[in-house]
């Protein structure tokens, strides 16, 4: 086994592709025969378009955060609206972004020759099932409901007109100053009136009813229960004690990320987004498979959903006592097709080969340094440092670059007047970084940057701390299998257990390179007692920083430290070479098209393009990119994708 260095290989793409999905894709892209008008929930249909998106090369560690306070994030919505699609503006400001080497990220571990392909031409080449603790992976393959003789019938999502939903949302969210919401029974009968009863409580979870007489009309009236606690904590009472108090179900979702997904469930529920409960996040630009759990809503309700709602479907339903806890996962599967490839048979097959047998650098993936020309490990060593004027002058700053129009007028602002209220005006979107330290800056003022920065949510604030610890372990990763190669040498470090030891001299042939870990800085690890421990020192010394102190005064941003094995070897590893001729139709089936009982896709033998179709599973925290980059021995950075792009897209 060898090492080598990274180079640039060229990405390039059929000259056939119109560039609009076809018929069969759009159908594809709206998994609903019946789009529901007239909500602003983010529902729209997401025809893609080949054009520069965001990232080409997303992963499913996706470090989308959910608001601490369990919030609905209703500004995410402008969050989707890019700028001009103009190809090559957009790839003239990708210039200012990272690259690969920027962070860290120049070796590979086998020594094929490399050879290029299109990743995510479609969001359906990509596709992510997760694996539970015991192995068993999700897959959406049920969509009945369990019986309960407790469920409503079918009529309570009908009874209520639009206005009285319109209504009886707005008094159950403290929305008005009623203290009640009355409805007319027009068709007065007690069936009907259990009905209407049934409606407001089952979709309105909070507000008790009563039935009253008024000038000799019979009225249903809402009113609150328990205040706003009733919101998040749905009433116990109406939910029968032999049923388990969560309802999991299988969330299949298309072209939506796993955050996006929850908020435009709970705004259809009428429920708080912290009653749902996930394993891990998964990607945006992908089809993911993966297990939801929410607190007391019923299985019926949420089929109810498959209805009205595009880009997911919901299945699998079963009800049980527990919750689902982030990281509690065995790991993920992924089918991926790399389209219009250009390796040789020999080469493909050397490239699994090694895929299989070696893996891959466990490297963190481009997506955990941001997308712009101010880095996010940049602002996780400046908070290190203490230095928290440049923290706030590295977020607020203008900056080179793919952004949004109003962000850049925001920036401008701030670089103008230093006014933090001015600035936050020129931003429509408010729960955005820049937007919560603004508002915290003008609360406690210029100089308790500190205390506005709390106001950021705690993940979000953290996620600049591991962005750094991430940007350290790549480099000396890259170091060390630069210094010593891909064999274990003594001094480097091994777990047993939850323990660290160093690997010792008369030792040494008992382990190999997959038992190797390197640790991400903090003041709870040792380091390899070779010239890497005294790299990670230099490197941390370089940046103002004292490798022995790794404490903050600030007990949130004290970094504990980890370790993080320095090679993956993925799991289930299998591939095929298909051919084909359309560069727009699936090349495999997913879930959702064998639930309905789509035929698998006719491919000819000898089709203008070659795909490889390739599957494999991974860990948790390791990045699906970091394995297709060692088969192609490509660069996976924005900058360089959209470089590539180019000119294809003109």
């Amino acid at each position: 086994m060898e090492t080598v260095e990274m180079t640039s290989v060229s990405l390039k793409r059929p000259h056939s592709e119109d560039g609009v999905a076809n018929a069969d894709e759009i159908k594809r892209q709206k998994i609903s025969e019946k789009p529901k008008t007239g909500n602003n929930s983010g529902q729209s249909v997401e025809t893609v378009t080949e054009q520069p998106e965001k990232s080409l090369l997303e992963d499913t560690k996706n470090e989308i955060i959910p608001n601490e306070e369990g919030e609905e994030q209703e500004d995410e919505e402008l969050e989707d609206s890019d700028e001009d699609g103009d190809p090559e503006s957009f790839a003239d400001m990708m210039k200012h972004g990272l690259t690969e080497s920027d962070v860290g990220i120049t070796k590979f571990v086998s020594c094929h020759k490399g050879f290029s392909g299109i990743l995510k031409e479609r969001y359906s080449d990509f596709v992510v099932h997760e694996i539970a603790k015991d192995g068993r992976v999700s897959h959406l393959n049920d969509f009945s409901v369990p019986v309960d003789d407790e469920d409503p019938s079918e009529e309570t999502f009908t009874v209520l007109s639009d206005e009285d939903k319109k209504r009886l949302e707005e008094l159950q969210l403290f929305k008005n100053k009623e203290t009640s919401v009355a409805i007319e029974v027009i068709e007065d009968s007690k069936e009907k009136r259990t009905i209407i009863h049934q409606a407001i409580k089952s979709l309105f979870p909070g507000l008790e009813t009563k039935t009253e007489d008024r000038d000799g009309k019979k009225y249903i009236t809402a009113y609150h229960a328990a205040g706003k606690k009733a919101l998040a904590n749905p009433r116990k009472h109406s939910w029968p004690k032999s049923r388990g108090s969560y309802c999991h179900f299988v969330l299949y979702k298309e072209n939506k990320d796993t955050m996006d997904a929850i908020n435009v469930l709970s705004k259809f529920l009428r429920v708080k987004p912290n009653i749902f409960s996930y394993m891990g996040t998964k990607d945006k630009r992908a089809i993911t498979v993966q297990e939801i759990a929410v607190l007391r809503i019923t299985a019926q309700r949420l089929a109810h959903l498959n209805k009205c709602l595009m880009n997911f479907k919901l299945g699998n339903f079963s009800y049980k006592n527990h919750p689902l806890k982030l990281g509690e996962l065995q790991g993920n599967h992924f089918t991926v097709v790399l389209r219009n490839i250009t390796g040789t048979d020999d080469q493909i097959e050397q490239a699994m080969q090694s895929l299989r047998e070696i893996g891959f650098i466990n490297y963190y993936g481009m997506q955990r340094f941001g997308t712009t020309a101010v880095p996010t490990y940049q602002i996780g060593r400046a908070i290190l440092q203490n230095n928290w004027n440049e923290v706030m002058d590295l977020i607020l700053k203008p900056r080179p670059g793919a952004e949004k129009g109003y962000l850049v007028k925001c920036r401008e602002e701030w670089a103008k007047t230093k006014d933090p209220a001015a600035a936050l005006k020129k931003l429509p979107v408010k729960r955005c970084v820049e937007g919560q330290l603004l508002r915290g800056l003008s609360k406690y003022g210029m100089k308790n940057i500190i205390s506005a920065f709390g106001i950021i949510p705690r993940n979000n604030r953290l996620m600049y701390i591991h962005s750094y610890q991430s940007y350290v372990w790549n480099n000396m990763v890259s170091k060390r299998i630069e210094e010593y190669g891909l064999k274990a040498v003594p001094g480097d470090l091994i777990l047993k257990g939850a323990t660290a030891v160093h690997i010792e001299e008369d030792d040494v042939d008992n382990y190999t390179i997959h038992d190797i870990v390197m640790p991400l800085p903090g003041f709870d690890i040792i380091y390899p007692k070779h010239k890497i421990g005294e790299a990670y020192k230099e490197m941390l010394v370089a940046d103002n920083l004292d490798i022995n102190n790794m404490r903050h005064k600030i007990r949130d941003y004290s970094l504990s430290g980890a370790y993080r094995k320095i090679i993956i070897r993925p799991q289930n590893v299998n591939w095929e070479v298909v051919a084909y001729d359309d560069p727009r139709i699936p090349l495999f089936n997913t879930d959702l098209d064998k639930l309905e009982g789509k035929p698998l896709p006719v491919l000819p033998t000898d089709g203008k393009f070659r795909a490889l179709k390739m599957e494999f599973s991974l860990p948790p925290s390791t990045y699906a990119t970091m394995a297709i980059r060692e088969v192609l021995k490509m660069d996976t950075s924005i900058k360089n994708q959209t470089q590539l792009n180019t000119t294809w897209l003109r």
